[in-house]
């Protein structure tokens, strides 16, 4: 960052100027206790002007500036209230929602949010925890670098180290040697620093909501254009929402959210949460249950606001794409109304002036003038083109029953997998065949997926990789499967 830049935020930045005004003493720790004490994410109106109403009937003389909100002297709270809230809107450190109902609701602004997290670092903590923080760095790095690793050879590597290390932890607990436990004071570090985490997430989703904002208001301002016509608007709508979704932040926030509402994800969130629970009873830590009870809960409320921000955009480009059609339709029916009217006021008249007078004969050709023809037309007959799909088997199970595969042994086939795997760790189906040879064909392929539901444990199958497996002994026919790994 250079000084110019700082010098640009330090004038422009909401977060910045909300912390020089000249309320800020009282009003900042204020919304701080109605939101973050009391984990409020959204507070009606007439709730935050009662709120706002009893403490400001606690201030004393001199505590509020009254110019800097347009406040007048000797008027009520109430009314001071409600001239605060919107001020703090046009500020920025709120954001007003109306609700289903509509009426108006308040959440904190990111701004806001950013300014509570930074004054969170600036209070002293009497015990400053670094092994934490530097095992995460740690395990970054090696995340990075090892799922970045294009080399076949090195991510093998890789692995059987990762299995190494899995295999000399099993074989010590088998031994009765105990497991290494994270201490008490190991637990508080981690635990304070998983709970920022969850906030500084909390402030992601606010920007990430601020950014369909930015869309929905340019979507407004295009409109409002006259020389912009439908299609262009509908055509920058798409594209400012697709360059959201595929940059990086809307792609990690889609694949947070996927994962977060996904049945499985929300199983091991709370089997996790449960057992950290007790592991902080247990130990007679200190900690905010409630707050760790309601993570998930306060992240899906959070996102869904990102949803319901998307929701609104599409409404609104609906709106648009409607309106032109509705008032041309509007249009239409006036224009048929009037003839209508012309036509009831001339039905008695005898003579209508109405017509056109031509001096000489006029040639008319019609365009569409069907001419006599003696022979039947001839209907074309309707051709349809098989439709292009992939090839692949998507359910082994059912394609299995397809081919019959009940007169293959089963058993027999497991045997030749455990002959294959006695001098190995791992092998691929493609190995197992060329050990043992192929004596039914597909059929026989095909049911060695069916050990994926018997001998889950053992056998996996690789996402996003196939390979090819003769199925004739002169290695002229091939089919392409899904990668399947066997284990012993």
């Amino acid at each position: 960052m250079k000084k110019e830049e700082v010098a640009y935020l330090f004038s422009s930045s909401p977060a910045l100027q909300m912390l020089r005004l000249r309320n800020a003493n009282w009003v900042l720790p204020f919304l701080y206790a109605v939101f973050k004490e009391e984990n409020r994410f959204l507070v009606p109106e007439q709730q935050l002007v009662q709120l706002l109403a009893e403490a400001l009937s606690q201030h004393t003389e001199g505590v509020e500036d009254l110019e800097e909100a347009r406040i007048e002297f000797g008027e009520d709270e109430e009314s001071r209230s409600r001239k605060y809230i919107i001020s703090w809107v046009q500020k920025r450190l709120l954001q007003d929602l109306p609700d289903a109902e509509g009426n108006t609701q308040y959440q904190l602004s990111s701004h806001t949010e950013k300014v509570f997290q930074w004054m969170q670092t600036l209070q002293l903590r009497q015990f400053v925890g670094t092994e934490s923080r530097f095992r995460l760095l740690f395990n970054s790095l090696r995340d990075i670098v090892e799922n970045t690793e294009d080399d076949r050879v090195k991510k093998l590597e890789i692995l059987k180290n990762r299995r190494a290390e899995i295999d000399k932890e099993i074989k010590a607990i088998e031994l009765g040697i105990a497991p290494d436990r994270y201490t008490n004071a190991q637990v508080q570090e981690r635990l304070e620093l998983f709970t920022r985490l969850c906030y500084e997430l909390v402030s992601d989703f606010r920007e990430v909501e601020d950014n369909f904002k930015q869309i929905h208001r340019a979507i407004v301002e295009q409109h409002t254009k006259a020389e912009q016509n439908k299609g262009a608007i509908v055509g920058f709508a798409f594209e400012a929402y697709d360059a959201l979704r595929n940059s990086n932040q809307g792609k990690s926030f889609y694949a947070f959210w996927d994962f977060l509402i996904s049945r499985a994800g929300q199983e091991d969130w709370r089997e996790l949460t449960d057992g950290l629970l007790e592991l902080l009873q247990d130990r007679s830590i200190e900690a905010d249950e409630t707050f760790l009870q309601n993570i998930k809960s306060m992240l899906l409320q959070q996102g869904k606001s990102v949803y319901d921000a998307n929701d609104k955009m599409a409404e609104k480009l609906s709106r648009i794409i409607t309106e032109k059609e509705i008032a041309r339709h509007r249009r239409l029916r006036q224009q048929i109304s009037n003839i209508k009217e012309l036509v009831f006021d001339l039905m008695e008249e005898e003579h209508v002036p109405c017509g056109i007078a031509i001096g000489e004969p006029v040639e008319i050709k019609m365009a569409m003038e069907r001419k006599l023809a003696t022979e039947p037309r001839k209907t074309a007959a309707a051709i349809k083109q098989p439709v292009a799909t992939s090839e692949g088997v998507s359910d082994p199970e059912r394609f299995s029953k397809l081919l019959n595969t009940s007169h293959i042994d089963k058993k027999r086939l497991w045997q030749k997998v455990e002959q294959v795997l006695q001098h190995k760790q791992t092998a691929t189906l493609k190995e197992i065949i060329e050990a043992t040879a192929l004596e039914n064909g597909i059929a026989e392929i095909v049911t060695y997926y069916g050990f994926l539901r018997d001998k889950s444990s053992r056998v996996q199958i690789i996402k996003n990789s196939t390979e090819h497996i003769a199925i004739n002994e002169q290695q002229t026919k091939f089919v392409e499967v899904p990668y399947l790994l066997f284990s012993k």
